[in-house]
C-alpha cells in the first residue's frame, strides 16, 4: 500500500514536471537538431536525495541529447542511479575529483545519449600555460577546478565541449583571472592542438556571472566568445530568472549553425510550484538540494547529416 502511495505521489509529480517542461517550449527531437545543455546540479552525489527527486532529474536530463554538469560530487551512487533511470543508451564520462576545498571534493561530467552522440576519444581537464623556473613548469595563475573538454560526434558534426566551474565568492574581482584564464586558454592553448581543428567548439558551464553587464561577463568573451542569438538577454539560470551564472557559449568561427530554440528549463515555477512536486512539506532551501538552485540552461544546433545511433568509444 505504502509502495502504491509513493508510485502514486511520483506520477502525480512528473505530471507537474511534465507541465513545466512544455512551458519551456523544448522542441521535440527532430531529425538533424541536436540539444545540447549545461546544468549545475546541487551538490550532486553529496547528500541523499529521495528518489522521486532522482526521478525528476532523469525526466529532466532525458530532455536533452547531451548535458555538461557541474558539481557532481566524488560519491557517484546518485548519477549511477539517474543512469539507470534514463536507460542503457545513456552513458556519463567525468573527472576525477579534487578534494581541496577549492576542489570542494567536485566532478565535471557529460551524460549524453548514444543514439545521437558518441564520445569520440577526447577527454582531459584543461591545464593552465606554465613557464619554466628552475628546473620546475609552473604555472601563472590557475583554476580552482580545472574546466573539462571532450570530443563527442552527432552525425558527421564534430563537436568539442569545454566544461568550467569557475570559483564563487563575495568578491567579484577574485574571479576574473579565471574567467579570463578560460578565454585565453580557449583561444591560444586549445588552438593549438591539431586534434582541435575543425571541430565545433562549445562553451558551457557555470561562471558565476551576475550579469551580462559585468566586467566578468566582458572577460570570458573577451577573446571571441559568442552567445548564440536565442540565449541573449532573456535567460537567467538561478530559480528567480534573473542571474546570468550559467553560459553557453561558441567559437565565432564554428560551421554549426545554433537555431533560434534555446532558453533556461523552469522546473521551479515560483515558491508555489514546490508543493506539486513535494506534498509533504520541502522548504525552498530543501528543494534546492533535492532538484538545483540552478535551471538548466540550453540550445539546439543543426547537424550536419541527421544524428544516427552511434558506438560509444570504450
Amino acid at each position: 500500500m505504502q509502495v502504491a502511495m509513493h508510485s502514486a505521489s511520483l506520477a502525480r509529480g512528473l505530471l507537474a514536471l511534465r507541465e513545466r517542461i512544455t512551458a519551456s517550449s523544448i522542441p521535440k527531437g527532430q531529425r538533424g537538431r541536436l540539444k545540447i545543455a549545461t546544468w549545475n546540479i546541487r551538490e550532486f552525489g553529496r547528500r541523499p536525495r529521495r528518489l522521486k527527486s532522482l526521478a525528476y532529474i532523469a525526466a529532466i536530463l532525458a530532455e536533452f541529447h547531451i548535458v555538461s554538469i557541474v558539481e557532481l560530487r566524488d560519491d557517484l551512487s546518485e548519477l549511477r542511479a539517474v543512469l539507470d533511470l534514463l536507460g542503457p543508451r545513456w552513458r556519463a564520462v567525468f573527472t576525477a575529483p579534487i578534494f581541496d576545498e577549492g576542489g570542494n571534493r567536485e566532478r565535471l561530467a557529460y551524460v549524453f545519449d548514444t543514439r545521437f552522440v558518441a564520445h569520440s576519444g577526447l577527454a582531459s581537464m584543461a591545464f593552465a600555460p606554465r613557464t619554466k623556473e628552475g628546473a620546475e613548469y609552473l604555472s601563472r595563475i590557475g583554476w580552482w577546478r580545472p574546466p573539462f573538454f571532450a570530443s563527442f560526434t552527432a552525425g558527421s558534426v564534430e563537436l568539442l565541449l569545454l566544461t568550467a566551474h569557475v570559483r564563487w565568492g563575495a568578491n567579484h574581482a577574485e574571479r576574473l583571472p579565471e574567467l579570463e584564464l578560460v578565454a585565453d586558454w580557449v583561444a591560444t592553448e586549445l588552438a593549438k592542438d591539431p586534434f582541435a581543428k575543425g571541430r565545433e567548439l562549445v562553451v558551457l558551464g557555470d561562471f558565476n556571472i551576475p550579469r551580462l553587464e559585468s566586467p566578468l561577463y566582458a572577460a570570458l568573451t573577451s577573446r571571441g566568445l559568442t552567445m548564440p542569438s536565442a540565449l541573449t538577454g532573456k535567460h537567467g539560470s538561478n530559480l528567480a530568472r534573473n542571474k546570468r551564472y550559467d553560459q553557453i557559449l561558441h567559437a565565432p568561427t564554428q560551421r554549426s549553425v545554433f537555431t533560434g530554440n534555446g532558453g533556461a528549463l523552469d522546473f521551479y515555477s515560483g515558491d508555489g510550484g514546490i508543493s506539486a512536486l513535494y506534498p509533504s512539506g520541502v522548504d525552498k532551501r530543501q528543494f534546492t538540494y533535492e532538484l538545483s538552485d540552478h535551471l538548466p540552461l540550453w540550445a539546439e544546433i543543426t547537424c550536419a547529416v541527421d544524428p544516427v545511433p552511434a558506438r560509444v568509444v570504450r
